[in-house]
């Protein structure tokens, strides 16, 4: 197995599938100490510094300064708007719900790479997947917008991180498409510094106080080296070597994580609803993924 050529690749992506799925919990911890900006610039800043300091050390050479500039906005675009979304919602619902509606993404992703000129267009199975996993998502959400209209929380958390899914996806297939010569490391600390730079300022104008507690400085810490340096990294590896459709199934198993550490450790609610709405979701996905991608 380790003579495989990809045998580097499909470890990096079963890094993503399981770090990941514990960055939610991760985030919900750290945010008990932390306000939200603040959290992910320092927490770009720190794991960008660390990569970029062991990219000089293993003596691997930057690109030019144009694929910096370019590889600094997909981090923007992937990490900073990404995971701020993220973050944000996980201040109004449940990290494992966070984790569901994330896991629609992929239909981001074949919209907007059927809306390149060169993109396979959407198919009637497609359109049927998206429609499939908007349902479901309508099972997390209905119920909350008709007891509590629209002072309830679910659909504000689901616009926040479609906004972040979107970005995200945008920016994996525009970094997908530059065709740069740079290492996935020195990638990976580019956007990373990137991201923590570009939210810095925002960070500053917080008015939420900060706690340095043991907890809260082990929650950043473990989403500095697991979700960002090792998962981040493995993703970047996952993306380039392993085809689009595969390298995203992580959203498959992100959630189950999540859930699993949600109730364990907060007793976040994962009931039939949730289940059930955890499984139409994923049929749609899976639709998607059928009918999105050319083999």
């Amino acid at each position: 197995m380790r003579g495989h050529p990809l045998f580097t690749a499909y470890l990096a992506f079963a890094s993503v599938c399981f770090f990941w799925g514990t960055t939610y919990l991760g985030i919900r911890v750290a945010l008990e100490s932390f306000p939200v900006f603040f959290l992910v610039s320092v927490r770009f800043l720190l794991s960008g510094g660390i990569l970029l300091c062991a990219v000089k050390w293993m003596g691997t050479p930057l690109p030019r300064w144009r694929d910096i500039w370019l590889t600094g906005f997909f981090g923007f675009l992937v990490l900073g708007v990404g995971n701020s979304c993220l973050t944000l919602s996980e201040q109004l619902i449940p990290s494992s719900l966070a984790a569901l509606f994330i896991s629609i993404s992929p239909i981001w992703m074949v919209c907007m790479e059927a809306a390149f000129p060169d993109g396979e267009r959407l198919k009637r199975g497609t359109i049927a997947g998206m429609l499939i996993s908007m349902g479901g998502a309508g099972l997390l959400v209905g119920p909350d917008i008709f007891s509590q209209g629209f002072h309830g929380n679910n659909w504000k958390g689901f616009l926040l991180l479609q906004l972040g899914g979107i970005s995200w996806g945008l920016g994996s297939i525009l970094q997908r498409r530059h065709k740069a010569d740079i290492q996935p490391v020195a990638s990976a600390a580019i956007q990373q510094l990137a991201a923590g730079l570009f939210f810095a300022p925002v960070a500053l104008l917080e008015r939420q106080p900060i706690h340095w507690d043991v907890k809260g400085i082990g929650a950043l810490w473990y989403l500095v080296v697991f979700g960002s340096i090792v998962g981040y990294t493995s993703y970047v590896i996952a993306l380039n070597r392993l085809p689009i459709s595969f390298s995203s199934l992580y959203t498959y198993v992100n959630p189950v994580v999540a859930a699993i550490l949600g109730w364990l450790f907060y007793r976040e609610p994962f009931g039939w609803r949730e289940v059930a709405a955890m499984c139409v979701i994923f049929l749609g996905v899976a639709i998607v993924k059928r009918y999105g991608h050319k083999p």
